[in-house]
């Protein structure tokens, strides 16, 4: 029989960029019975965390909450505004953009990929003045929908969404803006209203802090309103059906229940401590993690301060150093998960989540492990990573340090 728990002692340390460490209150939520998805409690349930939810998107409209991984989410944005033939102008800002540029594709739309030139790309957001000069040679308005991603999984990135919409309303383009904020939501801030998202697509298993299982599109009037008119094929996927179920707190399906209860707790969780409070750690996280890299000596993936990503930060080895072999010593050696380089990264790169259910001292047992690993992997260091984050951790308090 397969043993899940093989960690001989202690607690593995789980800092990919997702799916990230789920606390015990979350756990404990989930472990209560199931109940009955059609009784009253459900119903209470369902209306409770359906109007939480709204607040972690910072949105007045509905969100849809499905029964999936992020992937069945981003199917569903496409196929509930879309018809077989559309043109979509899709930004390559890394891996997860290219995942659903190739879905677009099999669904019979016609994506077009825009982006940076070579590896280059995949080392900066999203260039909105892009987006504006390919809309305004758009004059039939062919391009249906342009889709990005807000925090780019792969990379580091976490583009500016509200240059995006700008860049849209500039070019007088109607099309819908679709904005895959997965490994975003409750970690970077995000804003689906003010920033004139029409879908919004996310999952469960990032700055929730929630198994993966559960995924979401926000969803604009404007989007409502298209749906209407779409003629892709879908069924499970079918916004109408969810939102008339969802006005009394149920689903047209049975809903993942159990996940449903850690979803509640989740948002209850962050609602507690304040949005702006759970953005701003993952700032300072973040920044101190950059620090320890700048001590290696060793690049960032990302290269635009401005757009470095509060969830997640790749590391570039040196030419010659297979990051995966690194990676999976410091596996082996220290019983720490680190996310690997996907795509056109693959090899070159290692990415340290510093997300969700986390602190000061998970991220410097992260770094030393790492530091180590480096080290017995014959990867020269210019100086102690784990040093410089020690003081920048020291040196820059977070908000809610007890004073006693």
């Amino acid at each position: 029989m397969l043993k899940l728990d093989f960690h001989p002692s202690g607690r593995h340390f789980l800092q990919i960029p997702g799916p990230s460490p789920v606390p015990d209150r979350i756990l404990r939520a989930m472990s209560l019975p199931t109940i009955d998805h059609r009784g009253p409690e459900f119903g209470v349930l369902g209306l409770e965390l359906l109007d939480k939810v709204r607040q972690v998107f910072k949105t007045q409209g509905p969100v849809i909450i499905y029964p999936s991984s992020g992937t069945g989410a981003w199917e569903a944005a496409l196929a509930n505004t879309l018809s077989a033939g559309d043109t979509v102008l899709m930004y390559e800002t890394g891996h997860f953009a290219t995942l659903w540029q190739k879905m677009a594709r099999r669904l019979g739309l016609e994506p077009e990929f825009l982006g940076l030139p070579g590896s280059e790309g995949w080392r900066r957001g999203v260039q909105a003045d892009m987006i504006e000069a390919r809309l305004r040679e758009d004059n039939e308005h062919r391009i249906k929908a342009v889709c990005v991603v807000h925090n780019e999984t792969s990379t580091g990135v976490t583009s500016d969404i509200a240059a995006v919409r700008r860049a849209m309303d500039a070019a007088g383009h109607p099309a819908l803006l679709m904005v895959d904020t997965i490994s975003g939501l409750a970690s970077a801030d995000y804003r689906h209203d003010e920033w004139g998202v029409d879908v919004t697509i996310s999952g469960s298993q990032k700055g929730l802090m929630l198994p993966p299982g559960i995924s979401f599109n926000a969803l604009s009037d404007k989007a409502i309103d298209t749906s209407l008119k779409a003629g892709l094929p879908k069924s499970f996927w079918a916004w109408d059906e969810i939102l008339e179920a969802n006005r009394t707190g149920y689903w047209p399906y049975t809903p993942s229940t159990n996940l449903l209860y850690g979803l509640n707790e989740a948002l209850d969780m962050l609602l507690e401590e304040g949005l702006d409070n759970v953005f701003a750690r993952h700032q300072r996280w973040a920044a101190g993690v950059r620090a320890a890299v700048n001590a290696w000596g060793l690049e960032v993936q990302c290269q635009d301060p401005d757009v470095y990503s509060p969830v997640l930060t790749g590391v570039v080895m040196p030419e010659g150093v297979d990051a995966d072999e690194v990676r999976n010593l410091i596996y082996r050696r220290f019983d720490l998960s680190l996310g690997m380089g996907l795509g056109k990264a693959r090899g070159r790169m290692f990415r340290i989540g510093h997300l969700g259910d986390c602190n000061d001292l998970t991220l410097m047992a992260t770094l030393a492990g790492c530091e180590m690993g480096m080290k017995l992997s014959g990867v020269s260091l210019a100086a102690s990573g784990v040093e410089a984050a020690m003081r920048y951790f020291a040196e820059n308090a977070p908000a809610h340090a007890r004073d006693s």
